[in-house]
């Protein structure tokens, strides 16, 4: 058995009346006391107070070591018999710096059950010296169930301060509830399915512990970097107070105006809630905070910032893959064939429902946005049907802000956070993260140092650019493109995409030396071509993934149209080219295909509307939040004349039907970050 999977086996019945013997016990008329209390003056191992020994203190550690060996269960021994009174004396070792610790029972509990353990290992290296890597593992996990056992022992002394941090005590207690109702529910868990979850939180932790930086493609970069590096907690708000009195420029519905509420760090969004509703802008770090999660569940408490996901089984399930076929959505037994998973055909049989019914599941179900309209409220039917049946799990779902109605699940539980754009350090750190990554390329060190800096300088003075660089892809291809020109910046987010498309579409095999690869080679025009037939094909379907076949049709059906691309290969041949050499699509599983982010779809699906002057089709979308981002580019990619036609034809279609669109506004709102308007338009 895995060493760090004890922990799930460990009731608080079994845990704390251990914890509790490491302090001293409270006087008759003990109450609530003014301030903090040092940590020295708790524990019952030093000072006056003292009542346990060291031979009682390795007692105790090793009767936990020996609770979690029969916790795991015939044949599921973490470690070998003769190494368990090591991990009991490296554990009574650790634990006994807690009277040697520099803080006191407040901070204990700002500093959290994961950063005390840390602290503890940080001034006992010492202990683990000899240990095998099972042992080692082994200890950590049982030096975390301790920690958050001894942080939520703070929190339910009667004198502890008042009041002091609800917010933590309530969530140690619903981790230590979760923990206890699942052991109590399945008192002998069918070796099956712990064997079942080591595999599949193995594959969870590699699949989603890397993610792509765009643009540092180049050279001798790799094409992805660990999460761990490149991973930026970004800040999340709530909506703001309903105003009665407030009313909309666009009719006379009652608005919500800004109260100002304070943000929370997106990553602990589900600490403290059960159900989030998560909304964000396109390139805002959704789909990269859903990754962060799912993995961190992979993690012992002492090796995430995140302890209450520890116990936690993700399921990540992207809407547009589970919707791709039109198939219904899946009950709990097929989430994983669903989405590709290549473990599945090892799953146990009801083993999805066992996980979802004792209480221990996170689901994250990503994209809202990336579904048609016309099938949300079957997701939504989906989603509460879910809730119904398995009430006591973790849920978040992510979509674009404007997809579904404010309050749109707040009948079932559910929270509403929205990412929030980056902030000045944030961009800041971002930049030096992204330079920090490349700077194993082949490039001096120097000149990405000058980078850098220079970058930032920009960032900071020049107001055009800082609008631009609010989120991380933005973020992302603002670096890529300085260090790509040699310091020199698009001024506007058209001139933006079409600079990083041909990054993307040329200059990434230049650098790496490649000589048509593929049998084929093509300039960026007919890439581009045949690329916004796909994006087009998915925005008019609503949909942001296809199968392989329906993909090979589309290009054949546009290949007449680009003769260099139709003279050097069949269909079959020339998408091939285009899902390994373009950088701009790829394979998320199995005879499915996507861009690798639907900004890039939006913007040439937005380039083949105007080329194609489907104006009206625009027009009829301009209520679609699917269609905000695209309409919005294709003002940007229209001629003069064109830009005045689709914009009075909106301005009329909105004024007939009377609708607030959403897609109106921001349509104009937004346009100094696109271009000039044309004198036309304003005549």
């Amino acid at each position: 058995m895995d060493p760090s999977a004890v922990g799930v086996r460990l009731a608080s019945g079994v845990v704390a009346p251990l914890v509790r013997k490491l302090f001293v016990k409270e006087g008759p008329g003990a109450g609530l006391v003014a301030g903090p209390v040092r940590m020295s003056a708790l524990v019952s191992f030093t000072g006056e107070q003292r009542t346990l020994s060291d031979k009682n203190l390795h007692k105790l550690a090793a009767e936990l070591v020996d609770r979690a060996v029969r916790a795991a269960g015939p044949g599921e021994r973490p470690v070998p018999e003769d190494e368990e009174g090591a991990v009991a004396d490296a554990l009574a070792t650790t634990l006994r710096g807690l009277g040697a610790l520099d803080m006191d029972d407040v901070q204990a509990v700002h500093l959290g059950s994961t950063a005390l353990a840390e602290r503890l290992e940080a001034a006992s290296r010492h202990a683990v010296r000899g240990l095998s890597r099972d042992a080692e593992l082994l200890h950590g996990t049982l030096l975390g169930i301790a920690c958050l056992h001894i942080v939520h022992f703070f929190t339910q002394r009667s004198t502890f301060v008042a009041r002091t941090l609800v917010q933590q005590s309530r969530s140690l207690d619903s981790l230590i509830t979760v923990i206890d109702e699942f052991i109590e529910r399945h008192p002998s868990q069918r070796a099956s399915d712990t064997a079942f979850e080591r595999s599949y939180l193995s594959y969870i932790a590699r699949k989603h512990s890397r993610l792509t930086i765009y643009g540092i493609d180049l050279a001798h970069s790799p094409d992805r970097w660990p999460l761990d590096a490149a991973y930026m907690s970004l800040e999340a708000t709530a909506p703001a107070a309903r105003e009665p009195n407030a009313i909309s420029p666009w009719d006379d519905e009652t608005v919500p105006q800004a109260a100002a509420p304070a943000p929370v760090p997106a990553d602990q969004a589900l600490a403290g809630r059960d159900r989030v509703l998560l909304r964000g802008v396109a390139g805002s770090g959704k789909s990269t905070l859903v990754q962060w999660l799912a993995v961190s569940c992979t993690k012992a408490p002492g090796e995430t910032a995140l302890p209450h996901l520890y116990g936690r089984i993700p399921f990540v399930l992207p809407l547009r893959t589970l919707t791709r076929d039109r198939a219904p959505l899946p009950a709990p037994d097929r989430f994983l064939p669903a989405v590709g998973c290549p473990v599945s055909g090892a799953q146990p049989d009801g083993w999805a429902h066992r996980v979802l019914t004792s209480g221990r599941a996170l689901l994250l179900v990503d994209g809202l946005d990336e579904i048609p309209e016309r099938e949300r409220e079957q997701a939504r039917r989906w989603l509460r049907d879910l809730f119904d049946a398995f009430p006591h799990n973790l849920w978040m779902v992510t979509t674009r802000p404007s997809a579904v109605r404010d309050d749109w699940l707040a009948a079932d539980g559910f929270g509403e956070l929205t990412l929030s754009p980056m902030r000045r350090a944030e961009v800041a750190a971002f930049i030096g993260r992204w330079h920090d990554a490349a700077r194993c390329d082949a490039e001096g060190p120097e000149r990405l140092d000058a980078y850098e800096q220079s970058l930032l300088a920009a960032v900071h003075t020049k107001q055009d650019l800082g609008r631009l660089a609010t989120n991380p892809l933005m973020c992302g291809l603002i670096c890529a493109l300085h260090r790509d020109r040699r310091g020199y910046l698009p001024s506007g987010r058209k001139e933006l995409y079409d600079a990083a498309l041909g990054m993307l579409l040329s200059r990434r095999d230049r650098e790496r030396d490649m000589a048509a690869p593929t049998g084929i080679e093509l300039s960026d025009e007919p890439q581009i071509q045949l690329l916004q037939r796909l994006a087009y094909w998915l925005i008019r379907n609503g949909r942001t993934e296809l199968d392989r076949e329906r993909a090979e049709r589309i290009i054949g059906e546009a290949l007449p149209a680009v003769p260099t691309a139709a003279a050097q290969g069949t269909a079959e041949a020339v998408f091939r080219h285009l899902l390994l050499r373009s950088g701009l699509l790829r394979e998320p599983s199995p005879g499915s295909v996507d861009f690798v982010h639907r900004t890039f779809q939006d913007y040439l699906g937005a380039k083949a509307a105007v080329e194609d002057g489907d104006f009206g089709l625009l027009v009829e979308h301009a209520t679609d939040s699917q269609w905000e981002d695209v309409i919005r580019m294709a003002v940007a990619h229209a001629r003069p004349r064109e830009r005045a036609e689709i914009l009075r034809e909106l301005i009329a279609h909105g004024i007939a039907s009377r609708t607030s669109s959403p897609v109106c506004a921001s349509t104009f709102s937004a346009w100094p970050a696109w271009s000039t308007p044309p004198n036309s338009i304003r005549a």
